[in-house]
């Protein structure tokens, strides 16, 4: 299979776009990878091969930098990248459990994509926001103090085709490749929606102030 023609013009126009950010032009494989997979909904071969002429790079050069990188899916990926934390902290304030039922009710689990294509269900080993443990993330949106409750009617949602609030960031969820567009460096439009950093992340900061703590210069 290859990009139809209306397909492919369109690639080329936003791969030129990227490909003029960087003085290297190599240098916009990564950004490249998330466009193609905007287009194809994972890293199709004919992602590899396009990204590959449009980089003067080997397609395998190409395909060891995308199964490098977790973000790049090498085979069909849902519309929802339905991410559990279950590293030390999340796991042990519930994300195990959190894992296990969700597993349980969709029928899929590490890595995989459900039948009808609407969520593929990924363990992720850090999500950097301990402070809100546990944590889950769809299509890169945070979900903060999750509990396996509202974990399944998260799910419930997305298979009811409702809109998906996040706790901290953009006003609703949009799929995984209006999100892949969004990480190849097309803006849009969301970028100041929600809140970016809750309490519990600012704690720190805000204690310092209370105390009068300053940093010392070197």
């Amino acid at each position: 299979m290859t990009y139809d023609e209306s397909t492919a013009k369109q690639l080329s126009k936003d791969a030129a776009e990227i490909i003029g950010r960087y003085p290297v032009r190599r240098s916009a494989l990564l950004p490249l990878l998330h466009l193609v997979q905007s287009v194809d909904g994972y890293v199709s071969p004919d992602g590899v091969q396009f990204c590959a002429d449009q980089l003067e790079l080997s397609s395998a050069e190409v395909s060891a930098v995308a199964t490098f990188y977790t973000q790049y899916k090498r085979r069909p990926n849902g519309e929802y990248q339905v991410g559990v934390c279950t590293n030390t902290l999340c796991a042990v304030m519930g994300g195990d459990e959190i894992w296990r039922q969700l597993s349980e009710r969709v029928g899929a689990g590490h890595d995989e994509t459900t039948p009808d294509g609407k969520i593929s269900l990924e363990r992720i080993e850090c999500n950097a926001a301990c402070d809100y443990a546990p944590v889950m993330m769809i299509n890169w949106e945070f979900f903060d103090n999750m509990t396996p409750e509202t974990a399944l009617q998260l799910v419930d949602d997305i298979l009811a085709g409702k809109d998906l609030v996040p706790t901290r960031g953009a006003d609703r969820v949009v799929s995984f490749k209006e999100t892949s567009r969004v990480l190849a460096g097309f803006e849009d439009g969301r970028a100041d929606e929600g809140v970016s950093a809750g309490a519990p992340s600012l704690a720190g900061i805000e204690t310092a102030k209370q105390q009068g703590w300053k940093g010392q210069d070197k």
